[in-house]
């Protein structure tokens, strides 16, 4: 029994889980490729059109139509459809691909606030500036409807974490006081349209960040997958509050092969981890256990009791060469 025969669809977040930038992260592709599974790719990002993400993923080897694709954009736009009358006008501060998205949806799009916007909906735009944040702050400050793609702070690229529209959002909300609603991730609703899409009954949602794709896939009532291959490390999820908590934890996609028990936070092979205080000790480890496995016993230890761990001991050989893995 695998993850492949325990769930009917894959609900597949971008950044940090199958790429950085355009870089495939290991074991990635292949897995996703040989499951066979049908698949959705829920992103946050919302700089990149449905069709321009097929393409990436195509020329890594993953066949995916546009329709295979959920931007934060698109969830976006949905909301904003929801709050907004028909034709209204809206500041799409985002790529051309946000602004066409709009336009599609009966919008009229401006870029600036002499217009008086309904709603402004900030998606990531590498080249957002100052007088674009400024044009949305004196819409804003007018009575416009706040609307956000997504508050990623941080965005995973091939040399490190970036600027993410998160934080460009925080600049808006200085200098207005009004913070957005937020269309994306962790918000359930962009898991639950995949999985409608999908004709889904039993999906499972993977991504690499607790606080987006993990409790978005929590908040939707989905089982959730946490692979330690983006922005959340080990120290990370050890700390993770309960609606960031995921049901299976792995190294990367491989664990689609795997049985769900071994991928469940519990005691595994042969290693013993407790909790005093603030401090979780880990020991023991069979000669062939592993790091994940010392993790994941771990996991168990302080996710029991709901302890902050803020320092970690390692005794014995074994339980020592697992911390030494951890980030």
């Amino acid at each position: 029994m695998s993850l492949v025969d325990t769930y009917d669809a894959l609900l597949l977040d971008l950044d940090g889980t199958i790429w950085e930038g355009g870089r495939a992260i290991e074991h990635a592709v292949e897995s996703i490729r040989d499951s066979g599974m049908p698949a959705m790719y829920v992103t946050n990002n919302a700089s990149k059109a449905p069709q321009v993400v097929a393409e990436q993923l195509g020329a890594l080897g993953l066949k995916a139509s546009p329709a295979d694709v959920m931007t934060s954009a698109q969830a976006a736009v949905l909301m904003a459809e929801a709050v907004c009358e028909p034709g209204a006008t809206v500041l799409v501060l985002g790529t051309e691909s946000f602004r066409e998205l709009a336009k599609q949806a009966g919008f009229r799009v401006t870029t600036t606030a002499d217009d008086r916007p309904a709603a402004v909906l900030h998606g990531h735009n590498p080249e957002t500036g100052w007088a674009e944040l400024s044009e949305a702050a004196l819409a804003i400050r007018q009575g416009a409807v706040y609307l956000a793609s997504n508050l990623d702070t941080t965005l995973p690229m091939e040399r490190g974490l970036h600027v993410g529209n998160g934080s460009m959002v925080a600049a808006v909300v200085s200098a207005t006081g009004v913070t957005p609603r937020s269309a994306g991730k962790p918000e359930p609703e962009m898991f639950r349209l995949s999985a409608a899409r999908l004709g889904s009954t039993r999906p499972l949602a993977v991504g690499d960040r607790l606080d987006t794709d993990i409790a978005g896939g929590v908040a939707a009532g989905m089982d959730t997958l946490q692979v330690i291959t983006g922005v959340s490390g080990h120290r990370d999820i050890l700390n993770a509050p309960p609606s960031q908590r995921a049901t299976l934890i792995a190294e990367s996609m491989q664990a689609l092969f795997q049985d769900p028990a071994e991928l469940r936070p519990g005691v595994q092979g042969g290693f013993a981890a407790r909790i005093d205080g603030h401090t979780l000790t880990l020991s023991g480890g069979d000669p062939a256990g592993t790091s994940i496995q010392a993790f994941r016993s771990a996991v168990a230890a302080a996710w029991a009791v709901d302890a902050e761990v803020t320092s970690i001991l390692a005794e014995g050989d074994a339980a020592q060469q697992a911390v030494a893995q951890w980030r």
